[in-house]
């Protein structure tokens, strides 16, 4: 008798997937929420059919390969270094304290102290999967508060695989005091070798693999075959992720992430991302399904106390810590919010954490089924409560006290900025020519920068990443920190006499507001913007707008161009083919 379990789990769990998940769309919820609940049907608590969680666990992780792999290939090395500053101390401050106040609640409850320190680290650890899913969802992925967001989620899964190698010689410390001297040296030993796993990946996968890649790429380009070039991109993604895993004792996701950004750096990497994102979107599903799965409701009901102290620390304490740290490293309250809300989850690198204590004896089924329940719950009401970061934002700035601690640090960084920058900014001799103030410095905002200063068109920008701003002044160009929808920032940046006003950044209520805006302060500047879609065009039209580049019809133009010159190419190669193949037959 054939063994087709991995074909019931698809089939089944694809079926259910799509029933639940439309399910709660039309009433208004995540998919997420809908996908999980289909994952609890096929689970051990519930009656029917029970799909095999290994199986469907492995599964999963090619979901989260495949979705680390696709945001490496955007994520650019620049940008991540760009918000090391706050990345990395917010990390850690973050996880620290949502650990200590794991290690007391769970002493509160009588737990020993070494699970105490299991549920604390477990509950620290946000899900990769869930903030990438919400950040995209929202269309925030590619903005300075996705950034923030994503790389405070690299640095934790790096400090979660740092915590997983010095496990066993934790446990070793935990259970015998009397080899706590030497446990502690092994503990610093593994640690030591953990982070040079890490620098040895990284050297490994940007520098050897940023040169193998692209070269390895084009070959395969030139066979014009799609389908090798999708199997190559596959290679690529699951080859890193599991060296990195197995080889380097990393995680799976790290190494995916860090072949992405390879990829990413070819010319391919458009036409990559484009034929891995229904893999990645359909595995996707199979995390959530997983965790799913896991749900016991029982456990709710024997402990709905510790469940429900737990979930304040994930719901609340976690938000709030990061809604501080990011404050006070200088960045805007949207992007605190941004991130504050991405972390109020719990996800896969706690059960795997709470998998190996468990192993290890660390902890029991208290520890465990605590934080997956956690886990569970957390996931399904993220997205909801990452749509409430515009009123929760409306509700911090009416509240000014509150409003003015949290942007003391943005604003002190805001003024030193731009006291610098007046030096900068257009004078009254100099306004006698043309002026254009540029919103954003991504890609499109710095190519438009330098075509405006060929053109003898001086332009200021205005930025909402701190590290750009600070780069840029230092060069010398007229750059203003802040909000480009806050009137005091357009009127700083010379809005009332600028000739031109660029909007490079793809947000439409950003672009809305901003031009709605200047409108008012300046009738006659000329306000040219960049849109997505092409149904925008009528909201956009009636605000005044002088000219927008919408990258739905760019896109077409330019994939109608490659075509007809493709066409025209091979059309020339079949004309020459027969001159030669007519020029042959005249010889002979």
């Amino acid at each position: 008798m054939h063994d087709y379990q991995l074909l019931q789990i698809m089939a089944i769990g694809f079926t259910l997937s799509l029933t639940f998940g439309f399910i709660t769309q039309k009433l208004g919820l995540s998919s997420i929420v809908g996908y999980i609940l289909a994952g609890f049907l096929i689970g051990p608590s519930s009656p029917g059919f029970v799909a095999n969680y290994s199986l469907a666990f492995q599964l999963s992780e090619a979901g989260v390969i495949l979705l680390m792999f696709g945001v490496g290939l955007h994520f650019k090395t620049d940008d991540l270094f760009a918000v090391k500053g706050v990345a990395i101390p917010g990390a850690i401050i973050q996880s620290t304290v949502a650990t200590i106040f794991g290690v007391f609640l769970g002493t509160l409850f009588g737990i020993d102290f070494k699970s105490a320190l299991i549920l604390g680290l477990g509950l620290a650890v946000a899900s990769t999967v869930v903030l990438l899913r919400v950040l995209e969802d929202n269309d925030v992925l590619n903005t300075v508060h996705g950034h923030v967001a994503v790389g405070w989620l690299v640095v934790e899964d790096i400090l979660t695989v740092l915590i997983l190698v010095v496990l066993p010689s934790l446990s070793v410390v935990l259970s015998n005091s009397n080899t706590t001297s030497l446990g502690t040296i092994e503990i610093f030993k593994a640690i030591g070798i953990a982070l040079i796993r890490v620098i040895l990946l990284w050297l490994l996968v940007i520098k050897g693999g940023g040169r193998f890649v692209p070269w390895f790429l084009s070959k395969i380009v030139k066979t014009r075959s799609q389908e090798l070039f999708t199997l190559a991109v596959l290679v690529i993604a699951f080859v890193t992720a599991v060296i990195a895993a197995l080889v380097f004792q990393t995680s799976f996701a790290l190494g995916a992430f860090l072949g992405g950004m390879v990829v990413g750096k070819s010319k391919v990497s458009h036409q990559a991302g484009a034929d891995i994102l229904p893999l990645r979107d359909a595995f996707a599903v199979l995390f959530f399904l997983s965790v799913g799965m896991l749900f016991d409701w029982k456990f709710i009901i024997e402990y709905p106390l510790l469940v429900y102290t737990c979930l304040i620390i994930v719901l609340l304490i976690k938000p709030l810590t990061a809604l501080v740290v990011v404050s006070m490293l200088g960045y805007s309250t949207r992007t605190a919010l941004t991130v504050a809300a991405g972390l109020a989850q719990v996800g896969e690198f706690s059960f795997i954490l709470a998998q190996e204590a468990k192993r290890l004896d660390l902890v029991g089924d208290l520890v465990y089924n605590s934080i997956v329940i956690c886990a569970i719950v957390s996931i399904t009401l993220n997205p909801s409560i990452f749509k409430k970061i515009p009123s929760f934002e409306r509700f911090l700035h009416s509240k000014n006290k509150i409003w003015k601690m949290l942007n003391f640090s943005v604003n002190r960084k805001c003024n030193k900025v731009n006291e610098i920058a007046k030096n900068l900014l257009p004078t009254e001799e100099f306004l006698s020519e043309k002026v254009a103030i540029v919103i954003g410095y991504g890609p499109t905002g710095k190519e438009i920068t330098q075509a405006l200063i060929k053109q003898g068109i001086k332009p200021v920008i205005i930025e909402i990443n701190i590290d750009t701003v600070n780069s840029l002044s230092s060069q010398g160009q007229a750059v203003i920190y802040g909000n480009s929808t806050r009137k005091d920032i357009l009127i700083a940046a010379g809005i009332k006499k600028a000739n031109y006003l660029i909007i490079t950044v793809p947000s439409l209520n950003i672009t809305l507001e901003t031009a709605s805006l200047a409108s008012s302060l300046n009738p006659k500047t000329r306000i040219i913007v960049r849109a997505r879609f092409l149904d925008h065009k009528e909201n956009l039209k009636q605000l005044g707008i002088s000219a927008i580049a919408f990258e739905e019809e760019e896109v077409a133009k330019a994939l109608t161009s490659l075509v007809l010159d493709d066409l025209e190419q091979q059309s020339l190669l079949a004309t020459a083919s027969e001159i030669a193949s007519q020029t042959a037959k005249e010889n002979n």
